[in-house]
């Protein structure tokens, strides 16, 4: 009977040690597909240093991004924000598509509603003068693309800047948001494209 327990014992010890060994295995891909962000030293450069929130889930306040409330789901999105001392701010949206399919088609209506936001705030809000622009595509994975905001309004004298991109990595999509005060001429569209560029890397 001694033995008999030995060699169960000795059996569950091995077993134990190959589910442990097994779980170890799993975890680093378990890790990897959990898509990846921007860090605060990849956004554009800026006369202060930025500085990044932690990764929170769902999507930020009022529904998302400018130009594209409510056109990404909540679940299985994650989102960062970034700010620096100068009111220059940005956010990334990252969300996990349910099919590659999904995915294609949340790009075609994030690219729809960044392309028409303009002229739709302009309708939104009498007086205010918005212009959107398209800026051209990334080669990056399955491909980002680029987009801006420029908006002022008269009557306070206040102009903004923005500049969006959305791309995608299989069933990932991510989307980047910058803007300050100003206007396109002091955008860095270029530096923008680079952290395009690495914001689709790092998906996965």
């Amino acid at each position: 009977m001694n033995k008999l327990r030995t060699a169960f014992a000795a059996t569950a010890a091995a077993a134990l040690g190959l589910a442990a060994l097994a779980a170890l295995a799993t975890a680093p891909a378990q890790a990897a597909a959990q898509p990846a962000f921007l860090a605060a030293s990849q956004m554009p450069p800026s006369s202060t240093p930025w500085t990044a929130t932690k990764v929170f889930a769902g999507v930020p306040e009022n529904g998302g991004v400018l130009c594209a409330p409510y056109k990404i789901p909540a679940q299985n999105t994650r989102y960062r924000e970034f700010n620096t001392e100068l009111d220059t701010n940005g956010v990334q949206v990252t969300t996990v598509a349910r099919t590659e399919a999904d995915a294609v088609r949340l790009v075609d209506t994030l690219r729809k509603s960044l392309a028409g936001c303009g002229s739709l705030l302009e309708k939104q809000n009498p007086g205010l003068k918005a212009v959107s622009a398209y800026h051209g595509k990334v080669n990056v994975e399955e491909g980002a693309w680029v987009y801006s905001l420029d908006t002022a309004d008269p009557q306070i004298g206040i102009s903004d800047i923005h500049l969006f991109s959305v791309g995608r990595d299989g069933r990932t999509v991510t989307l980047v948001r910058w803007g300050q005060m100003g206007d396109l001429k002091h955008a860095p569209l270029k530096a923008f494209q680079k952290t395009t560029t690495t914001a689709v890397n790092k998906l996965h």
